[in-house]
């Protein structure tokens, strides 16, 4: 098949060279941005007078039932096309002649494909934004549900110091809303069009590239034609923020899978979200949550597989930002898929409270509150952290545990511990207590919930 670029050559490639050339398999999925984009630059061609206005309806009106029959398979994308662009301008030449030719006229593929990559992924992250936030609210409503419901807070994977579970779930809920905002930036730093940008340096057409980019949606044309067509950079922050997304989905599987073992035994999956074993009738396995963490190194991968693919391109356009698609794509449709399953296996799974609270009466996580005791009733912190260690230390030997001791047993390591001790290391006294702001005190968490409540109804509400 001659290609549309022969002229310098005949066009004529090897079958092998031809389809490792070829990028149809994975920007024909492109079709309705490059159409649309298409559709933006004969208007503004028309208005502009580099073509008639009786030529651009012709162009508008077959671009418009070559997307419609694609949609609708009428109209199959050819295999056998080099890239999306080459086949809708193949097919629109050969229903309406000459007249389809004069629409690259002022273009090239090289701001075309960066124009259609761009309007594409727009699309795409309004999906991810929709996804996060049903994810937020998913993870906000289980914390509203359980938000008294003490568990043992903890680092380094050792029980540390008592929380309610609301608290942990809105640490990542806080994390979601990061995402978010890293979302909006990089959307809106790719939020200008190449197109008029030609090959690289621009054209001597009276083009108004304001008007292609204001038909497109974009807030302005790229400032110089050398970069709009050899930049990448939001193919690499976009990946970049999709692998912040999903090391976030990581973590969060992680302890998902965690707790739902019966070594923790904190929560249930619903079984529309685990698998069982082949072999092992007992088993229930989390198996999306492990997805979800194992698919986080594939993105990961995308991004380290774009970095390196631009790292030593000179400008402008090389063929090697060919491979920005399927990396890009791939990062998108990953977190997409991801997100999908999260929001409801999150909002489905049963909390265990009891076990959580037997955990959290486990494992001196009330060490530090009499630490803060002994301290408020005059002893320095360091001295009160010394002797709360000895405590510890002869609580474990004896196979007791802080609210066991006695008032006696306690005096022989300090006298100003008396009755109130008891009040004040009881895990919803030391939950209670906590009244920093951003704190697990159940105040504390009541306006966190409230918060983050308030932030999903004023996203709900720049959406619609």
């Amino acid at each position: 098949m001659k290609k549309m670029w022969a002229g310098r050559t005949d066009g004529a490639l090897d079958k092998l060279a031809d389809d490792f050339n070829s990028s149809i398999h994975i920007d024909k999925r492109m079709y309705k941005e490059d159409i649309a984009g298409s559709i933006a630059h004969a208007t503004m061609l028309s208005e502009c007078g580099v073509i008639s206005h009786s030529d651009a309806d012709k162009i508008i009106s077959a671009l418009a039932d070559i997307c419609e029959e694609i949609t609708s398979g009428e109209l199959e994308i050819s295999p056998d096309a080099e890239d999306i662009h080459m086949f809708v301008e193949a097919v629109l030449t050969e229903r309406i002649g000459d007249v389809g030719k004069k629409l690259h006229t002022s273009r090239s593929r090289n701001d075309q494909v960066a124009t259609d990559t761009r309007l594409y992924m727009k699309s795409r992250c309004q999906r991810i934004e929709e996804l996060l936030l049903s994810l937020i609210e998913s993870t906000v409503t289980v914390a509203d549900e359980h938000k008294r419901d003490i568990m043992p807070g903890y680092t380094h994977l050792q029980r540390a110091q008592p929380i309610v579970f609301a608290h942990h779930l809105l640490a990542y809920a806080e994390m979601f809303k990061r995402d978010l905002s890293r979302l909006d930036g990089a959307v809106s730093r790719m939020n200008v069009s190449p197109l008029g940008a030609l090959a690289l340096a621009g054209t001597t057409y009276p083009i108004d590239r304001r008007r292609s980019a204001e038909l497109l949606g974009f807030s302005a044309p790229a400032a110089n034609s050398i970069d709009a067509v050899s930049d990448r950079d939001f193919a690499v922050e976009l990946l970049s923020v999709f692998s912040i997304i999903m090391m976030h989905l990581s973590r969060f599987s992680e302890e998902l899978i965690l707790w739902s073992s019966w070594e923790f035994s904190f929560i249930e999956l619903d079984d529309a979200y685990t698998t069982g074993s082949s072999i092992m009738p007992q088993k229930k396995n989390s198996d999306m949550a492990e997805l979800a963490r194992g698919k986080s190194g594939r993105v990961f991968g995308d991004l380290m597989a774009t970095l390196t693919m631009l790292k030593g391109l000179p400008l402008a356009y090389n063929k090697d930002m060919q491979e920005d698609k399927e990396a890009l794509f791939d990062g998108a449709d990953t977190v997409i898929a991801c997100l999908e399953v999260f929001a409801p296996m999150v909002r489905t799974m049963k909390v265990k409270s009891e076990n959580m609270l037997a955990a959290a009466k486990r494992g001196f996580i009330n060490a530090t509150d009499l630490a803060d005791y002994l301290t408020k009733h005059g002893m320095p912190f360091r001295d009160a952290y010394k002797t709360v260690g000895r405590i510890v230390s002869d609580c474990i030997s004896a196979g007791k545990t802080l609210d066991g001791l006695t008032v006696a047993e306690y005096k022989k390591y300090s006298e100003l511990i008396s009755d109130d001790v008891f009040g004040e290391i009881s895990l919803e006294t030391c939950v209670e207590k906590r009244i920093s702001e951003g704190s697990t005190g159940y105040a504390s968490v009541e306006k966190q919930i409230k918060s983050t409540k308030e932030y999903l109804e004023e996203r709900k509400e720049k959406i619609q």
